[in-house]
């Protein structure tokens, strides 16, 4: 991408960031083109390009011989409270769900928002390509040599290049290349704990995690979580105070389904809790490049002195989600995971980690972050005007600073699984709830993805999940006086 594209997006995303954190307010007006031109210090044409982005996110708007304005938008709804699991840990059955809702979300008959994946038109494809071509013929020898250790040294430099963006010190020697994140998080686990020990984690939290835990046959605590600042460490040191907590898994940024991102005071603490009460922390960075401010992304991790955090990423949601490859930098417990990762599954193929690192490399790279960032930040606010204006009255639904889910909390009345089910019928699958726990709770909540396909058929689909809903509604309640009265006489 040229400088010009890569200086665009991010006046850009600086604008659209200052509207949307309430700093330019509704109906106010932007800078003329030469005036930000001038400010910013940028051609003519960069200011125009990055306005058109914001007239194709519905946040500014142009009024006729008057200039650009701040767009009017819906009303937000407000956001959901602060979940309350059990004080329990609890055994995790997550049954058959998960795998249904999964393989609906990839069945191009159906119009999803059950997977939290980006489709392959937010990502450069031929940038992709290349990379992947030149690593093979550069490195052709590769592919017929058994691959051995923890990684292309190639890719672990870029790796440890890209934590400095998370404002992580690492050896790219203590890096171990993994088949994916989950992978990653997996083979932390088992190295910190056995079968029967409790692990702390949100509440939702990410149902592939929960599917780890119950094939390690661990044990879920939920930690109460609050949408926007994420898991109370108030609650998470009460949890250490009273239970042999072996293990806490946590999505710092971005977290998955509602979208929190803790406080960097908050990661400070949780650095301190965990070495003084000897607990590791499994870190999952998978969603950090997608959020809207830079300190945002900075890790737990970051304040880690004692090697208790153990960090896991990949790149299947910002750079290429067809190469599988994640990574761990594990702390303390480096040899072991590295152990427990070449005894498992052995190493990747040189090829993709090759490529991988030529992606994260090139001059480009920050600018396809940008573009990405803005993109799906734009799908989320349109998918957040669509749920205000089609979904029952007292929905409630996240606003997360950045990444493609949004988490809403319907009317307690209606039960979010038969609305699955009734959706199912017309083609149309989301994430119910109850997916998101080891308990019965958020029954009346579903989770929806907007980082796939977006177009009209998207769009009237959530509409019409949100019709659904409420024709559901009308259903439980009492109907009231003047209702009855308007309904015919049965005859005699």
């Amino acid at each position: 991408m040229t400088s010009d594209g890569a200086l665009y997006l991010q006046l850009a995303q600086t604008i659209a960031t200052a509207i949307r954190s309430g700093t330019l307010a509704a109906g106010e007006r932007v800078p003329s083109v030469r005036e930000m031109a001038r400010q910013e210090g940028v051609s003519l044409s960069t200011v125009i390009q990055a306005y058109r982005s914001l007239e194709d996110a519905h946040l500014i708007e142009a009024r006729p011989r008057s200039g650009y304005f701040v767009a009017t938008r819906t009303p937000g709804l407000p956001q959901p409270e602060t979940s309350r699991p059990p004080a329990d840990s609890q055994a995790v059955d997550v049954g058959s769900l998960t795998s249904q809702v999964l393989r609906l979300a990839n069945d191009p008959a159906f119009t999803s928002f059950g997977a939290a994946c980006p489709s392959a038109e937010l990502f450069s494809q031929d940038r992709v390509r290349r990379a992947v071509s030149r690593a093979a013929q550069r490195n052709r020898h590769s592919l017929c040599t058994y691959p051995i250790g923890g990684g292309e040294e190639t890719l672990r430099r870029a790796i440890a290049r890209h934590g400095l963006r998370m404002g992580c010190q690492m050896d790219a020697r203590d890096i171990v290349i993994t088949n994916g994140c989950v992978e990653a998080i997996t083979l932390c686990l088992r190295a910190v704990t056995k079968p029967g020990d409790i692990v702390a984690l949100e509440s939702p939290t990410y149902f592939g995690f929960l599917s780890i835990l119950e094939n390690l046959h661990l044990r879920a605590l939920e930690i109460p979580t609050h949408p926007r600042t994420g898991v109370s460490l108030d609650a998470l040191q009460l949890a250490f105070d009273t239970q042999p907590v072996k293990a806490v898994l946590l999505v710092p940024t971005l977290s998955n389904p509602v979208g929190a991102t803790m406080p960097q005071q908050d990661r400070a603490r949780l650095a301190a809790m965990l070495s003084r009460h000897d607990v590791p922390l499994i870190e999952d960075v998978l969603y950090n490049d997608l959020a809207e401010d830079d300190d945002m992304r900075r890790a737990v991790k970051s304040y880690d002195t004692t090697g208790h955090v153990m960090m896991c990423g990949s790149f299947s949601k910002t750079v290429a989600p067809g190469i599988r490859l994640g990574w761990v930098e594990a702390g303390r417990w480096r040899d072991r995971v590295e152990g427990l990762k070449l005894a498992t599954s052995g190493a990747q193929t040189a090829v993709l980690e090759l490529a991988m690192a030529d992606l994260l490399t090139q001059p480009g790279a920050e600018a396809s972050y940008r573009q990405l960032r803005a993109t799906v930040a734009a799908r989320v606010d349109e998918a957040g005007r669509i749920i205000a204006e089609s979904f029952p009255a007292g929905t409630r639904v996240t606003d997360p600073p950045g990444g493609f889910i949004l988490w809403a909390e319907l009317p307690r009345e209606i039960d979010t699984f038969a609305l699955f089910r009734a959706c199912l019928a017309e083609h149309i699958v989301f994430a119910p709830g109850t997916m998101f726990s080891a308990t019965d709770r958020y029954r009346h909540c579903i989770r929806l993805g907007v980082g796939g396909r977006w177009d009209n058929a998207q769009r009237q689909a959530l509409r019409r999940i949100g019709e659904m809903a409420c024709e559901m509604l009308q259903a439980k309640r009492p109907k009231s006086a003047d209702d009855r009265q308007a309904e015919p006489a049965l005859a005699g």
